[in-house]
């Protein structure tokens, strides 16, 4: 989603939208007074308003008036199973029953653990947070821990959460940060690089003798909207090796989605640290940072020495792997483990991939539709000769235009479109579940077919 640009005046779908939800309009004007802009997540902005959701299950959702939507938000990317998964539910409600809370240990985060060691390449040890920021912040702080050095390098695109140390080169223009309220230490502890350009990456190393950690997405910025190089994770990892900086992957979308082991395994490279959230806790909260044993050790009490009090990473948390989190977890990743989900999600991926890109050819306008495995992404209004026909591991499109390729009102106006068509997605793309079916992908391609007819009409889909 673009930062910086503004909505201009709204086009037939945004009214017929208006007209059509009735009931989300009401619920906004409520939440208006309760939370800034009426949301609690900042994804969630939309114009004229958001849809309110009442319930979900499989791949689907519901508004309050009955409206079906296909869903293809899917928990933010967690749910790799869809709503309402029956093995997930059964385990959270049976945990209900014994309690939410404990306060303690209990087996649960045993076993929830022991999944992650044995899914994870780099999982010697693990340690759970309750979110994905907290986990690549814990991340990064390992890092540093271990190296006793205070600066990382982050690639332009590429998204770690919302804490303090990764906010800067999230967006174009990638030099500013995306937040007020950074101190200008922590601004300055972060050293940006070009995304995919390992020579960039080594003139830092070069340049720099106080660098903890390389921090990224495997996949490629945001989930592969700026798709990753062939050949650049193995060139990072020897890099990294070379200099003695710890090599981070933030796979809290790529984690049991990419492949059972996540990107690490998909692309047999294996980083020092990673994060966790998403799958990992089965549509509930929950993240968690994992890796080599000597680095994990900087979490340990040594009892020894009067606790180590002052040289073990102080790490407490409400809700570290919770009872119902670790309930879901452990039958997430069970199923993921066992079942067929991650390549039924990928082959519908392809599926509507190709199918959306058929209408696009069928529209003649300059839009394309890429991604990977269960993740699709919509470039659209590009100048990029290739039309979707490309190599997604060798894409040379600019990768600002593929992180700018529209502003919130045309990206606004998608939405609304395919939501009057009864498909719900998170802007210009969104993630695929193994409950998706080829019924849905045909709906899905409609509703793509009648929106951009209209905004064709309207000049703004070219």
């Amino acid at each position: 989603m673009t930062q910086n640009s503004k909505p201009s005046g709204p086009g037939k779908l945004t009214k017929r939208f208006a007209e059509t939800f009735p009931r989300s309009a009401e619920l906004w004007e409520r939440a208006r007074a309760v939370f800034p802009s009426g949301i609690t997540h900042d994804a969630r902005i939309m114009l004229p308003f958001p849809i309110y959701i009442e319930k979900a299950k499989g791949a689907h959702k519901w508004d309050g008036e009955g409206h079906q939507f296909i869903d293809y938000w899917v928990g933010h990317g967690g749910l790799i199973l869809g709503h309402g998964h029956p093995k997930v539910e059964a385990a959270v409600n049976h945990q209900l029953g014994r309690g939410t809370h404990y306060g303690a240990c209990h087996e649960l985060e045993i076993a929830w653990g022991e999944m992650v060691l044995d899914l994870v390449p780099s999982a010697q040890r693990v340690r759970f947070t309750s979110s994905g920021t907290e986990a690549t912040l814990m991340a990064l702080r390992l890092a540093r821990s271990f190296t006793g050095r205070e600066k990382m390098i982050k690639f332009e695109g590429h998204f770690h959460g919302w804490h303090d140390n990764v906010l800067m080169g999230v967006f174009p223009p990638y030099e500013t940060p995306i937040s007020p309220g950074l101190l200008e230490g922590v601004v300055d502890s972060c050293l940006l690089a070009p995304p995919n350009d390992i020579e960039t990456v080594e003139r830092l190393l070069t340049e720099n003798n106080d660098i903890a950690c390389v921090i990224l997405e495997p996949s490629g910025a945001a989930y592969g909207t700026i798709p990753g190089r062939e050949g650049f994770l193995q060139e990072l990892r020897e890099l990294t090796l070379k200099h003695g900086v710890l090599l981070v992957f933030d796979e809290v979308v790529t984690g049991f989605r990419l492949a059972r082991g996540g990107a690490q395994e998909l692309y047999g490279v294996i980083p020092d640290i990673t994060s966790l959230a998403k799958i990992l806790a089965g549509g509930l909260p929950g993240g968690a940072v994992c890796g080599r044993q000597d680095i994990m050790e900087l979490l340990e009490f040594k009892l020894e020495s009067d606790w180590n009090r002052f040289k073990k990473i102080y790490h407490p948390g409400t809700f570290n792997a919770n009872p119902l989190s670790a309930s879901a977890g452990v039958a997430a990743l069970t199923e993921v483990k066992e079942g067929d989900h991650i390549e039924k999600a990928a082959e519908t991926g392809h599926s509507l991939r190709r199918k959306l890109n058929e209408v696009i050819d069928d529209q003649g306008v300059s839009w394309c539709v890429y991604g990977q495995s269960s993740i699709f992404h919509v470039l659209m209004n590009h100048q990029c000769p290739k039309r979707g026909k490309c190599d997604y591991s060798d894409c040379d499109y600019d990768y600002k235009a593929l992180k700018n390729s529209a502003g919130l009102d045309l990206i606004f106006e998608l939405r609304c479109g395919m939501m009057l068509g009864g498909v719900d997605m998170p802007g210009p793309g969104g993630w695929i579940s193994s409950a998706h079916e080829d019924a849905d992908m045909e709906k899905t391609a409609r509703a793509f077919g009648e929106t951009l007819s209209v905004l064709k009409e309207e000049g703004k889909a070219v």
